[in-house]
């Protein structure tokens, strides 16, 4: 496993570590201290995302880490916290997230050095949803609101094409939440 950024103490942070299946390992750290950014990868190729920066304002940068170091590489369309994320390095997903002044339904899907907003929106705007998967079957449950989302959509790229997919409504949550992990 690797975990980067987070908000630690006063403020974020921009540290990574490795886990060995026994212990964890001080890695190298991001280039920019975030939290609330989305992730996605391996341990020798992942990707950070979004997320907010001192200031405290939403980012749209984008690292990646190659299993050695943290690059920058091309900015998010949009600047956004909060967001769901699924795939690997190169064929990542930034699903929902918060975006001043609220939630949003945006898709954007990354190819590796670029990312593209697809056409392919969530049916309700989400903030602190989980997410998981490929990018081209992913699944986003839950989120903020009042009450709490218990809604989950399923994203399929076999309903169209890999940068436009489609969303569909999947089994409903017993409880409603936000920012649950999975």
């Amino acid at each position: 496993a690797l975990a980067f950024g987070g908000e630690a103490g006063p403020g974020r942070v921009a540290i990574a570590e490795a886990y060995d299946g026994s212990s964890w390992t001080e890695g190298p750290d991001l280039n920019t201290a975030r939290n609330n950014n989305g992730g996605t990868g391996t341990q020798t190729a992942a990707l950070s995302f979004g997320g907010v920066v001192p200031g405290p304002a939403k980012s749209n940068a984008t690292e990646e880490y190659d299993g050695s170091s943290w690059t920058n590489s091309n900015n998010m369309n949009n600047a956004r916290s909060e967001l769901g994320s699924a795939g690997i390095q190169t064929a990542g997903l930034a699903i929902g997230g918060e975006e001043p002044p609220g939630g949003v339904t945006r898709l954007e899907t990354y190819d590796g050095s670029t990312w593209s907003t697809s056409p392919a929106t969530l049916s309700t705007a989400r903030v602190g949803a989980e997410a998981t998967g490929s990018s081209t079957a992913a699944f986003i449950a839950g989120g903020s609101g009042s009450p709490k989302i218990t809604a989950t959509e399923e994203f399929n790229v076999a309903v169209m094409s890999v940068v436009q997919g489609a969303w569909s409504s999947g089994a409903t949550l017993n409880t409603g939440r936000k920012r649950a992990s999975g």
